[in-house]
């Protein structure tokens, strides 16, 4: 365990990476899973079928499969990303659709009578929309997208395979510095817990908060 303290700093630089990435990959996840889900509940034929190929594409296939795509095919057509871009970027469109799911799922619990009633008031349905359902919405779509981001958070490991020295990738810098495994990965499991539980015990207070109106 001496080695695990003597490497602490550099552990924790690795654990803000994996935050860093998990936070920016679920803002911009946010956003995307929104969209999706609001095409397909409310955009034309078009738009409804680019957001379902999305989802479908993207939940069938490895979260790896999408970074090393991202990172190293989009190469080939001369755009080159650098490893942390690479990863908000394939992170970002793979809890997209997710969260899509879980906002599509959100917006349709939403009584139709309160889009009937604020349509009554003189709103648009754009209007209603963006004042009435998705305020209520994003409350039913906390629970969901809760499992979703303590998930994603573990799957920022597989950012190591572009070398992003996050947690994971630290504890292999080091093992290949020390030749000892079990300390440094035994370290970075309890960190993980760590960090997911920190997690879990936020979104449960937002989603108390937010059940209160």
């Amino acid at each position: 365990m001496d080695l695990v303290i003597e490497n602490i700093p550099f552990l924790l630089k690795g654990a803000y990476y994996t935050l860093l990435i998990t936070v920016v990959s679920m803002f911009f996840g946010l956003i995307i899973g929104l969209l999706a889900a609001i095409a397909r509940i409310k955009g034309n034929r078009f738009l409804r079928n680019i957001a379902r190929a999305y989802v479908s594409i993207i939940r069938g296939t490895p979260p790896l499969v999408q970074i090393v795509i991202v990172y190293y095919g989009l190469v080939d057509y001369g755009i080159e990303l650098g490893p942390l871009t690479a990863a908000y970027i394939a992170l970002s469109i793979n809890i997209g659709a997710y969260v899509s799911e879980a906002f599509r799922g959100a917006i349709q619990s939403v009584p139709k009578g309160q889009t009937e009633a604020a349509l009554a008031t003189g709103m648009t349905e754009k209007q209603a929309m963006r004042r009435i359902i998705i305020p209520q919405a994003i409350r039913y779509a906390i629970p969901p997208l809760g499992n979703t981001f303590v998930g994603m958070l573990k799957e920022t490991s597989l950012v190591s395979v572009i070398a992003v020295t996050e947690l994971m990738r630290s504890a292999q810098l080091l093992v290949a510095q020390y030749y000892v495994y079990m300390p440094f990965y035994l370290s970075i499991g309890i960190m993980y817990w760590i960090m997911s539980t920190l997690f879990t015990f936020i979104l449960n207070k937002i989603e108390k908060r937010l059940s209160v109106y």
